[in-house]
């Protein structure tokens, strides 16, 4: 029988999955989200974030894309954690992409557990959590539900589309899929497909969660239980992976941790075991397991050139869309050379590019830092598609 803290813990995540601290747009059986799985999924549920003021000609609008263990809470409290925004590095008033300029949306992405519809949200059919019982979804199924989100909201363009890693993914995939609805796009630290290295990690974490005991085959939440185990283990590897080996160095080198011998056991002797131990534990209080496996699979699905006959081009043939591509020379996660595979292709496809690989050895995470470089090509980007769109500052 699961304690008392792990039952309240899965009771307090199954209310942010169905009733969460975020607006929500609800779209019934009359509006069904066609998913590439060929299921037409509904009722569908968006939990999403503003900030800023769409401007009377509803032109300012810049769509936020979230990462893999991100969340719509871009810049506010996060309702879980208690901790600051994720990019509050970037999004704010005064910032690259200013919140008193722009009108700011962040939706949480089909398959995540902090509102929209995924695995952690009630089956209306069962009123139990989705669970396994919820279809797999691409990327592309992403974008489908924001295009949704945004004809609610009375947008028909975005000024901008921004994001990294898997939010570059969904950039790309906007830019490809609506090149009419997007003026401007910044996909960071992103590429146009998973790699099969990076689609091997990410296998190994979902079988770190399959294998703990407490997943009992994705209905844990039934069983009172929590796959924390498993899910801390699949967190601490993908976390290596978004640093550099400078990064970690730097940060730790092989310094022990509280003390200054070994102690001959199998304890966090060394800082890096410990940064790594804090990682997997403050992850599984946040997020849910199941969405785990199926956004990490959405990531390995993913590949532009499998959908315009194997060549990228073919995606941006004539498209309207202006693009920055940003990459870090210590991401060795979504290395510089993929980045480079995408102005290629978006040179081939005649489209505006224009391209920047800042130094840093911050790895892949460096998009989230406190990275100047890339708070300047930011800000010069935005403010150029700014002035060729009519904004007024």
């Amino acid at each position: 029988m699961a304690d008392a803290t792990t039952t309240l813990d899965l009771a307090d995540r199954t209310r942010e999955a169905d009733h969460p601290h975020s607006p929500v747009v609800r779209f019934g059986a009359d509006k069904p989200l066609r998913l590439d799985a060929g299921v037409d999924f509904a009722p569908l549920q968006i939990a999403y974030q503003t900030y800023g003021t769409l401007n009377a000609e509803r032109s300012n609008a810049v769509l936020i894309c979230h990462a893999l263990t991100g969340d719509q809470h871009v810049v506010n409290t996060h309702p879980v954690t208690g901790k600051p925004g994720w990019w509050e590095t970037m999004v704010g008033p005064g910032l690259p992409i200013d919140t008193e300029r722009y009108f700011i949306i962040c939706p949480n992405v089909v398959g995540g557990c902090m509102g929209s519809s995924g695995p952690a949200s009630t089956n209306p059919a069962t009123r139990l959590p989705w669970g396994l019982d919820f279809p797999v979804i691409t990327v592309r199924d992403m974008v489908r539900a924001q295009a949704m989100l945004l004809d609610y909201l009375g947008i028909d363009s975005l000024f901008a589309a921004a994001g990294g890693s898997m939010g570059g993914m969904q950039v790309l995939q906007w830019a490809a899929s609506y090149p009419q609805r997007v003026f401007a796009a910044l996909p960071i630290a992103a590429a146009t497909r998973h790699s099969a290295q990076n689609i091997a990690f990410h296998e190994v974490g979902r079988q770190a969660v399959m294998a703990d005991p407490d997943w009992r085959g994705g209905r844990y939440f039934a069983h009172g239980t929590n796959p924390r185990r498993g899910l801390a283990v699949a967190r601490m590897g993908a976390h290596i992976t978004y640093l550099s080996d400078a990064a970690l160095h730097r940060k730790f080198g092989r310094r022990f941790q509280n003390r200054d011998n070994p102690t001959f056991s199998f304890d966090a002797d060394f800082q890096v075991e410990s940064y790594l131990r804090h990682q997997g534990i403050t992850f599984v209080e946040r997020f849910d397991a199941n969405s785990y496996l199926y956004l990490t699979r959405a990531m390995d699905y993913f590949d532009l050139a499998g959908d315009y006959d194997g060549v990228v081009a073919n995606g941006f043939r004539d498209t309207p869309t202006r693009f920055c591509v940003i990459s870090f020379t210590s991401d060795w996660l979504f290395p510089t050379a993929e980045s480079r595979a995408i102005v290629h292709a978006l040179n081939a496809a005649g489209a505006r590019v224009s391209f920047a690989e800042i130094t840093t050895d911050k790895g892949h995470d460096a998009f989230l830092l406190d990275e100047p470089e890339l708070f300047a090509i930011v800000r010069g980007f935005l403010d150029g598609a700014a002035r060729s769109r009519g904004l007024r500052a």
